[in-house]
């Protein structure tokens, strides 16, 4: 069976059209289903569904439950359609990641995790091919060994595959019928040329990989289809319902609802990942910019994301869970007070370090790497999440430098949105790394970027200032003044290698 496309760019509808619009907002360890309500100075969040999304180790690697997922997804609409009549659906996620069809339109095996590490193994394979600085010219991608590029070179399914589909795609393939590909989770690949804005060719050459593999490019705010009929019955959902591609990245919906009112500002978009960065009109594609490892990646609007991936709130959460899998485990508010409390820049490290990448015990492999470093990290819990917070304030100062220099760009204040900015520590910690003002909020940064989308898609919102500034008018935001003595954090860069 050949998977429809739709013919029409775009969906609108009449003033009098409902107002809510459903978000399916799909993070590394958990997916939930929000519903946010859109009016000229309205702009609330009602949390439907949350479910949890956990990696499944195989013979084979470590996979993500896809099926599960789109469960969860539609449980949550079910749940959302019982109380509001939706305008429209639409799904976001983390990136890099794919499902693979085979003629029929069968998914061929349960989709890998990015933190398997085949895509690492053939790294140098794919160099051999295509040298780093010649695939950073084309694609303007930071390396990381998880990029769909690497993870391809080491893919087995090839020879049956006929389309590629990343997980936010391949949900919208299976609520619709339809195949697309959204161009800020496309150019996340290393597949997409950053100066063209189209799939590039010399790389798919470069890795015989067939075109035909890489669907149509979508744009946010496209029209992806409408519900097919048995998702309409399982869900509730008018058998109408349109799916709007919206920046199905999910840090690119994040940065669609900073509330920044001018343009001299950096963001952070702080969970698993700590995605750090600039908006831009044009690509950074110098040998500079690669040496420094940073990444080049759609926006809405054409813009450019010009950030570096940075280890985030993983080394916490990780760090909790093998606590609580040995019995020790506390309370987050209780743990962050503990924190508070401990002697500052006691123990340092890199967040980035190679050795922080798969699960496992983070709390042994930080002690570990102090160890190695000449450093003492304390038993104490509070002490390891302190150490944690410092080192991610430290990386969060270091990437935003480094971006200021690399363009040129003056910032002036700091805009941390995501599930960090509930962490007043943490946003204290980077005011007074960067000797910058931070604005956290919003929480919810990437479902309200989704559902924005889908209204400025129906014709309720207005530009991309209209919607960062409904944004401010409507969401609860936190300022942070930058205290203390910045020589102390100087010194500190300086230990960790991160001046």
């Amino acid at each position: 069976m050949t998977p429809r496309t739709p013919h029409t760019p775009h969906t609108s509808h009449p003033p009098h059209a409902p107002t809510a619009f459903a978000a399916a907002d799909l993070g590394a360890t958990s997916g939930r289903v929000l519903v946010g309500r859109v009016g000229r100075d309205r702009l609330d969040l009602t949390e439907t569904h949350r479910f949890d999304n956990t990696p499944v180790q195989l013979p084979d690697g470590i996979h993500w439950n896809a099926l599960g997922l789109y469960q969860g997804v539609l449980d949550g609409f079910r749940e959302a359609a019982a109380r509001w009549d939706l305008a429209s659906v639409g799904i976001d996620s983390w990136a890099v990641d794919y499902g693979l069809l085979d003629a029929d339109g069968a998914l061929l095996g349960n989709p890998f995790h990015y933190r398997d590490p085949r895509g690492a193994a053939a790294v140098q394979a794919v160099w051999s091919r295509l040298p780093a600085r010649e695939l950073y010219r084309i694609t303007g991608l930071q390396h990381l060994p998880f990029n769909t590029i690497f993870q391809l070179a080491a893919e087995k399914h090839l020879d049956r595959a006929r389309t590629l589909l990343l997980l936010p795609d391949l949900i919208t393939h299976w609520l619709t019928g339809t195949v697309g590909a959204e161009v800020t989770n496309a150019s996340t690949t290393g597949l997409y040329d950053a100066r063209t804005g189209a799939w590039s060719a010399p790389v798919l050459a470069a890795l015989n990989l067939d075109p035909a593999l890489l669907p149509a490019l979508r744009r946010p705010g496209d029209h992806a289809g409408t519900v097919l009929p048995h998702v309409a019955t399982a869900t509730g959902l008018r058998p109408d319902t349109p799916v709007v591609a919206v920046a199905s990245h999910d840090t690119a919906s994040a940065v669609a609802a900073v509330p920044a009112g001018t343009e001299d500002f950096a963001y952070i978009s702080c969970g698993t990942w700590s995605l750090v960065g600039l908006e831009l009109d044009a690509p950074v594609l110098t040998e500079a910019s690669r040496a420094a490892n940073f990444t080049n990646e759609l926006g809405i609007d054409g813009t450019v994301r010009y950030l570096r991936n940075v280890m985030g709130l993983w080394l916490l959460s990780e760090s909790r869970r093998t606590w609580h899998d040995r019995g020790e485990g506390h309370h987050l508010p209780e743990l962050l007070e503990r924190a508070a409390a401990a002697r500052p820049f006691a123990a340092l490290v890199d967040p980035g370090a190679p050795e922080f990448l798969a699960p496992g015990d983070l709390p042994a492999r930080l002690a570990e790497h102090c160890a190695r470093t000449g450093q003492h990290l304390p038993e104490d819990q509070g002490a390891v999440v302190r150490c944690i917070l410092e080192s991610l304030a430290l990386a969060h100062r270091h990437t935003l430098f480094q971006a200021a220099k690399l363009t040129g760009r003056t910032i002036r204040a700091v805009h941390l949105v995501g599930g960090g900015s509930r962490s007043a520590l943490l946003c204290r910690l980077t005011a007074d790394a960067t000797g910058l003002p931070v604005i956290a909020g919003p929480a919810e940064a990437t479902a309200i970027g989704n559902i924005l989308v889908q209204a400025r898609a129906h014709g309720l919102v207005g530009d991309r200032g209209a919607m960062r500034r409904l944004v401010a008018r409507t969401q609860r935001l936190r300022r942070y003044e930058p205290a203390g003595d910045i020589r102390a954090w100087d010194a500190a860069a300086a230990r960790v290698g991160l001046a």
